[in-house]
């Protein structure tokens, strides 16, 4: 409506990208972080890689004719355990922060708003398998899962390995409510890539 005010113009920011299906394919190159996601017709939608020799890690994402979609970056120099902005490409501005949450036994991770309110949680459901892992990479074979949650604890949604030699997953988006999906599919691949799942 013209002259209205929106409440979230930094979140419209990745609702502009026009990801509206319910299930996301995901698949890594082999060689290094460098991520093709899929809607559900099997076209590719996003692209993205993790900038090497960089003291901040970064993860640009483009649309498949290279034009500039969102770009995800550590907050902090070498972070491997922090927080990390997802940003708009036109405003150079943080649209939304995952941040990694430390526990023993299982991976967690918040997705907040550039303001630091809280719109969701992804977690791993296999806390023994979390802890295997941190044992011996033998066990990062046996695929992982994470469950999305909105701020209230309500399901929105799931992140679900499939068993493949090339890491392959699916993202899927129950009813996402405030959070955009492409903001679930870079928490996916962030996740996939500082774990080491």
């Amino acid at each position: 409506m013209p002259g209205v005010v929106s409440e979230r113009p930094a979140l419209e920011a990745l609702d502009r990208l026009g990801l509206t299906d319910d299930v996301y394919r995901v698949k890594q190159s082999l060689v290094r972080n460098r991520y093709t996601v899929y809607d559900e017709g099997g076209e590719a939608v996003l692209e993205g890689k993790q900038k090497l020799l960089k003291m901040k890690e970064e993860f640009p994402f483009e649309h498949p004719d290279g034009t500039p979609a969102f770009t995800v970056k550590a907050q902090q120099v070498f972070d491997v355990a922090g927080d990390y902005a997802i940003v708009d490409p036109e405003t150079d501005e943080p649209v939304l922060v995952l941040g990694k949450q430390f526990t023993f036994f299982h991976h967690a991770w918040t997705i907040s708003d550039a303001e630091g309110r809280l719109l969701a949680r992804a977690e791993s459901r296999s806390t023994l398998l979390d802890v295997l892992r941190s044992v011996s990479s033998i066990f990062a074979l046996i695929p992982y899962r994470y469950a999305i949650e909105d701020a209230d604890g309500e399901p929105i949604g799931e992140i679900r390995e499939r068993f493949s030699f090339r890491d392959k997953y699916d993202v899927a988006v129950e009813d996402a409510g405030e959070v955009p999906r492409s903001a679930l599919l870079a928490a996916a691949i962030v996740i996939d890539a500082l774990e080491g799942n």
